[in-house]
């Protein structure tokens, strides 16, 4: 089981901080520029979680608007401390980093960060005598500058920026920096030069960088520890250099196999030069690679024994001359991964589920193109079989969502996932806090991507939540996202179909101010034009039935939504459906249960009272549809329009005398032990038909509802009818000298049955 372990103080105040900058820290100047409270100093503890929590809220809450001049916060370093940051994405520009220049960052790792120009490298500068470690991974426009800032001629109407590549500056000065990442940048870039002044590395990333001679690599013969060269087109000249490298602990070479061509094959003799030479080797990715000669032991050797990491009994040669198992071995898309025997404690491949696992561990961050490929793989394993690391599982495609947001194979392959790992079977295994974060992850795919399996996917886990309650923290904006995904214009059924289900189940068992809100959203507006559009094409599916489904949930004890319906030409639909699809039971219960609400609110009962709809509610009496359910919420209806009394009767066909014996006629036609297809929250508007002699009908009905429901399912509604003082109105009913006998015959059986309920010992909470 998942723990489900409150937050940190620490992450709680950081976050109600981040929420309320003009109100905690700072406060705003000029109604736009943030300045930090002139009495505030914040160590670099506290200024390292306040940025790095800053950019994992923009990236991933929807609710969390960036501010333009966060980074200003931390523009003096006598009030404001900053040592590690880590930013990614578009919300980085050159502005926020000139903002912090002044500040002694230790570890700066920038990420993606494609707004970043020239600009920044000269305010990288500012930390070069501070800085250990920098990543510069795909930040891809900051070796540009304009070329011409005051005004372009003839080129720039083709490129408005006139961009040209920076090719003098160098990394002179930054006399402490240990660990570099300058990986995907772009092609031109002249690393032998950038890099020369750097006496000291220990870990270089130049993944998809293209460099035909690596000899400049030896110069850090006796500090590179770590070298990772992801999809350079390497050559035997570039394996001659790495194995010079002797103090190297984590060598990554691995590839995407399916970008582009490499002419180079791995062979056997380049593991065992790698072996043979770098006796510190504790992590080596060979991934992608396709191995030239056949590196793996006789099938009969492969097949004996228990499987080992141990180096001596590898399955693949060159490995048996290991001094020791490496703590991980990238395999990924190679067909070594698939051996028995394999030196390594953590090993990348496709084999089985801890591989695959290991896979998405080592490439999210930076590897998107090979993760989606992984959680495909974990698709799988979590469709067919069962997975047995869940959540782990489930924190590493979560993580992979959220850090990739915008990128749409690990949104569709991760939103699949997703729907296999939280299905019913492992649920117990989940936390609370687990699971809300699969259902940020999702709505964020859902508000980021409108294609059309993203959709599906997202829609689809979330039926696998307890609805509404798992969904009521991100109510008002999961609402909103399946409205718009039930824009009539959208074609595709399936999604529709989904998406209208969630919504019934959203609007169902929720409070009134949840249900208004709702509305005011368009929630009825958007039911009704599904309801259209599917009467114009003539067709009564489950779209077309959850619709009104969803109608009748969401205009319960709701007078403004009740409105809204009419408004909106509600009536007319109704009509028109029950003339369409005379044979829709379902249908029929649905829209009349919605008229029943309506009917409920006096202001709007006067536009029910026409000889059509009263001749339509009649004529529905008689229905045998779903049981007593249709003939049930059509006396409903005219229960609550009786109620207010023959001057408010308008029309003269039918006459009010001529349905209320038809009323009558109804009701003791039912079964009074019929099962309900129903769900009363209060009895409220039952009630309030009681205490009045103004129409009896309207009181038999209620009762009789009273009846039913407190003999049929007397542990729900006993204590729900005492609890809202029904007892003492059914008493004071049977005194009243124009209530029917028969109804206050009925009305002493609800009496008895509620007799041997204690009040202080029911349950009213469901």
């Amino acid at each position: 089981m998942a723990s489900d372990t409150p937050e940190s103080l620490m992450a709680l105040c950081t976050d109600f901080c981040l929420r309320n900058l003009d109100g905690t820290l700072g406060y705003l100047l000029d109604k736009e520029t943030l300045r930090l409270h002139p009495d505030i100093f914040l160590p670099s503890e506290i200024c390292d979680q306040l940025v790095n929590e800053y950019v994992e809220l923009v990236n991933a809450a929807c609710n969390f608007e960036p501010h333009e001049s966060f980074f200003s916060l931390f523009s003096d370093p006598r009030s404001t401390r900053l040592t590690r940051i880590h930013l990614r994405e578009d919300l980085v520009q050159d502005q926020d980093l000139e903002a912090i220049r002044k500040q002694d960052l230790v570890e700066l790792y920038l990420t993606n960060c494609e707004k970043l120009s020239a600009k920044s490298l000269q305010t990288l500068r500012s930390f070069s005598h501070t800085l250990v470690s920098l990543s510069l991974f795909g930040c891809a426009n900051i070796f540009y500058e304009e070329e011409n800032p005051g005004g372009c001629e003839d080129e720039c109407l083709v490129n408005p920026t006139c961009q040209v590549l920076v090719k003098d500056f160098t990394f002179e000065g930054f006399s402490r920096l240990r660990f570099l990442n300058l990986g995907r940048m772009i092609d031109g870039i002249p690393v032998e030069s950038l890099l020369r002044p750097l006496n000291s590395l220990a870990a270089l990333d130049l993944s998809g960088i293209q460099t035909s001679d690596a000899a400049f690599l030896t110069q850090w013969k006796d500090s590179l520890v770590s070298l990772v060269l992801y999809n350079m087109d390497l050559s035997d000249d570039h394996i001659r250099v790495i194995v010079q490298l002797h103090k190297l602990r984590h060598l990554d070479i691995s590839r995407d196999r399916l970008s582009s061509y490499y002419k180079f094959k791995l062979t056997r003799k380049v593991l065992s030069l790698f072996v043979q030479k770098l006796g510190n080797l504790m992590s080596l990715d060979i991934s992608g690679h396709m191995i030239l000669e056949n590196c793996s032991i006789s099938k009969m050797e492969e097949e004996a024994g228990q499987t080992s990491i141990e180096p001596s009994k590898s399955s693949i040669m060159p490995f048996r001359a290991l001094k020791r198992p490496l703590q991980f071995l990238g395999l990924f898309e190679t067909s070594l991964c698939r051996l028995t025997h394999i030196p390594a404690y953590k090993v990348s491949g496709d084999k089985n589920e801890e591989q695959v696992l290991n896979a998405i561990e080592a490439y999210t961050e930076h590897r998107p193109e090979i993760t989606s490929r992984a959680i495909n793989l974990l698709f799988d394993i979590a469709r067919i079989e069962r997975c047995n690391q869940l959540l782990r599982a489930l924190k590493l495609v979560i993580t992979a969502l959220k850090c990739h947001k915008y990128d749409k194979n690990i949104q569709v392959t991760g939103s699949a996932a997703l729907f296999y790992l939280t299905n019913s079977e492992y649920r117990s295994e989940q936390s609370v806090k687990l699971r809300r974060q699969v259902i940020q992850v999702v709505l964020n795919g859902m508000e980021s991507y409108q294609e059309v399996t993203v959709q599906r996917n997202c829609c689809l886990t979330l039926c696998n939540f307890s609805i509404p309650e798992e969904l009521e923290f991100q109510y008002r904006r999961v609402n909103e996202l399946l409205l718009s995904i039930l824009n009539p214009t959208r074609q595709d059924e399936s999604i529709q179909r989904i998406a209208v289900h969630l919504c019934n189940a959203l609007v169902c068992q929720v409070d009134n101010d949840h249900k208004e809100a709702v509305g005011k959203m368009g929630f009825v507006v958007t039911m009704l034009k599904l309801i259209q559009k599917k009467l114009l094409d003539k067709i009564c599916d489950q779209v077309m039935e959850f619709s009104w489904s969803a109608l009748w949930n969401i205009t319960d004890e709701t007078p403004d939504n009740c409105e809204m319906f009419l408004n909106f030409n509600g009536m007319k639909l109704f009509l028109d459906c029950l003339k369409e699809f005379p044979e829709k039971q379902e249908l029929h219960r649905n829209m009349l249960g919605l008229l029943g609400n309506v009917a409920e609110v006096k202001e709007l009962r006067p536009q029910l009272m026409t000889s059509q709809f009263i001749s339509v509610f009649s004529n529905l009496l008689e229905s045998k549809a779903d049981g007593i359910e249709v003939s049930y919420n059509a006396c409903g209806v005219l229960s609550h329009i009786m109620f207010d009394g023959p001057e408010a009767w308008g029309v003269c066909e039918p006459q009010r005398e001529e349905v209320e014996e038809r009323m009558w006629a109804a009701i003791q036609s039912w079964d009074i032990n019929s099962r309900r297809n129903i769900n009363y929250r209060s009895f409220e508007p039952i009630l309030r038909l009681l205490p009045q002699g103004i129409s009896p009908v309207s009181q038999h009905w209620a009762t009789w509802a009273l009846y039913n429901l407190v003999s049929v399912y007397p542990d729900k509604y006993c204590p729900l009818l005492i609890k809202e003082g029904g007892m003492p109105l059914l008493r004071d009913m049977i005194k009243m000298s124009t209530a029917r006998q028969e109804t206050k015959e009925m009305a002493r059986k609800v009496i008895e049955h509620c007799s041997n309920f204690k009040e202080e010992n029911m349950d009213t909470s469901r």
